[in-house]
């Protein structure tokens, strides 16, 4: 479970990224996480995985308070990052090593693991090239086995079907709504609202660093019946675009 208590961080100037934001994802959810571009996802993101601190305001991960425990709550996530394009020096095989140390996956464990990722997302042949040799698509595939190589209860995904082909897509989308259904928690972060639409049990909308709807896709359509959920969202963001 993620518990977000009236999140709010500034920036030098005093811009306000995150204004006030409270929002749960429950045991067994998959909630999107949608906005304009510049809304503050990735800021809130940033802060849910403990990359930034926030100026007020509580996070909490399974009951655990990242500002307070930061170590454990930590333990307890699987991030994958807005851009895959980091430790590109390493090898595929070594960025996920390294990953799996950092977690202290055991070998016996992360060996299996890494077998049935890697073959899920057609990996097994590069695995020994350098990331940097790799595609922008190829490099999000070795960031999702890395979030994953250590089992997270909680899967915080800032923007994961970016650059995916469509049969990765599907699976990673089939193995969202099996860890949800598995009674743990599923956050992301998406520009396709149609993806959102499927495999959504709620959405937050934010604009401007506040939320401007969280709930189900149900109770949102009912209170604007007759559109689509594109046309909800430009009418609640103003006509902002994604």
């Amino acid at each position: 479970m993620i518990q977000i208590n009236n999140l709010r961080k500034t920036f030098h100037g005093g811009k306000v990224a995150v204004d006030d934001l409270s929002f749960a994802v429950n045991d067994g959810e998959i909630v999107g996480f949608i906005g304009p571009n510049g809304a503050g996802k990735t800021t809130t993101i940033k802060m849910m995985t403990g990359i930034l601190k926030p100026d007020s305001g509580v996070i909490k991960v399974n009951d655990v308070d990242i500002s307070k425990n930061p170590i454990e709550a930590k333990k307890i996530i699987g991030y994958i990052a807005d851009s895959p394009d980091m430790f590109l020096k390493l090898t595929g095989m070594e960025f996920i090593q390294f990953i799996s140390d950092v977690y202290n996956v055991p070998v016996s464990e992360r060996a299996a693991r890494i077998e049935e990722f890697t073959k899920k997302f057609d990996l097994e042949d590069i695995l020994s090239d350098k990331m940097q040799s790799y595609s922008h698509g190829t490099r999000q595939k070795l960031q999702i086995i890395a979030a994953l190589v250590h089992a997270p209860a909680v899967w915080i995904l800032d923007e994961p079907l970016t650059g995916l082909d469509p049969k990765s897509a599907y699976n990673l989308k089939a193995m969202m709504r099996e860890h949800a259904d598995k009674g743990n928690s599923v956050l992301f972060s998406t520009h396709v609202l149609e993806v959102a639409e499927k495999l959504c049990d709620k959405v937050i909308i934010i604009t401007h660093g506040h939320d401007i709807f969280y709930g189900t896709l149900d109770e949102l359509t009912a209170k604007y019946p007759g559109k689509d959920l594109e046309q909800i969202f430009l009418e609640l963001t103003g006509d902002e675009k994604l």
